[in-house]
């Protein structure tokens, strides 16, 4: 497959680098100022060096990279609340060409799906996105071949960061800012790292797991949400003396969506530490299945991504 890679972050620098592998080729990669485009595969070791040379990948202009020669559009620009803009534009201009798209972005599927879907349905592209919740873990798949009407619940640990910093507060007594600066300093939260702590992340891939369980009809808006930064160390040697620990965990059940720290049991399933991602699917059939591995990461996302594409052969 021929891809048009929008994004040069983590995730979309892997993808270029790793789309070889599985035996796709770039042709167009952009960022926010340039393209590279080639019909026959950009070089990907020298879009990436001038990218870390020069800040740019090419001499095109980004918009040149929707049009280029491809048939999946892989968008991995960073997400956006509301109107999911620029992700959600670029979705429409590939469905309206009859091209694939493969999300890493989780703003069209978390606050537009509905308009994702009635695009869709008037394209021959279609819309994957499996690297939008979990990382490398195939949560969505699981779902997929399930059948969500035989899925009842999803429930879990969804961001990396907040349970890096939670695990280390009960492991080492330590407080939330001390750790929250370790977490910066080791690369695993952003030097803003907001949209961990406060429970969006985590509650943005719940809204994406409620769509695709029921079929559209939620947004961010719909959720309710709550995060780590008022948790006090004491809370965590609190609940340790009851066998007890905290995380954050994230809920996509008919109820609605739900985010925020709860008391699960210290050796619990949903007490993975650092930045371990889990899900847990309540089905109707099979019981209760527990999804776990690297919910984030360049690679590991991006083999979740490379993954759609080969499906959509």
């Amino acid at each position: 497959m021929k891809l048009a890679v929008l994004g040069v972050g983590a995730v979309g620098r892997s993808v270029v680098e790793l789309a070889g592998e599985y035996g796709h080729t770039v042709t167009a990669v952009a960022d926010s100022e340039s393209a590279a485009i080639d019909p026959d595969g950009v070089d990907p070791e020298a879009v990436l060096a001038r990218k870390e040379r020069e800040g740019t990948v090419g001499d095109a202009a980004p918009a040149d990279a929707l049009t280029a020669a491809s048939d999946v559009l892989v968008e991995a620009t960073p997400t956006t609340l509301g109107d999911a803009e620029p992700g959600f534009s670029h979705v429409r201009a590939a469905l309206e060409a009859d091209r694939h798209v493969v999300l890493a972005n989780k703003g069209p599927v978390a606050e537009r799906y509905d308009d994702v879907r009635d695009l869709e349905r008037d394209s021959a592209g279609s819309v994957l996105f499996e690297a939008t919740v979990g990382g490398a873990i195939p949560v969505l798949s699981a779902i997929r071949d399930f059948g969500p009407d035989h899925i009842t619940a999803a429930r879990g640990v969804l961001n990396g960061t907040a349970n890096f910093v939670l695990s280390r507060m009960a492991a080492e007594g330590l407080g939330y800012e001390h750790v929250l600066a370790e977490a910066q300093d080791l690369g695993v939260a952003e030097a803003d790292p907001t949209f961990d702590v406060d429970g969006t992340d985590a509650a943005l891939k719940c809204v994406i797991l409620a769509n695709v369980l029921g079929d559209g009809g939620h947004s961010l808006a719909d959720a309710e949400v709550r995060g780590i930064r008022d948790i006090p160390g004491s809370a965590l040697e609190l609940a340790a003396e009851d066998g007890q620990t905290v995380r954050l965990i994230g809920e996509a059940t008919p109820e609605g969506v739900r985010v925020g720290p709860r008391l699960i049991p210290q050796n619990g399933t949903l007490a993975v530490t650092g930045t371990r991602n889990i899900v847990q699917l309540e089905t109707t059939n099979a019981g209760r299945l527990n999804i776990s591995g690297r919910g984030a990461g360049g690679p590991e996302t991006a083999t979740a991504v490379l993954s759609d594409v080969s499906r959509l052969r």
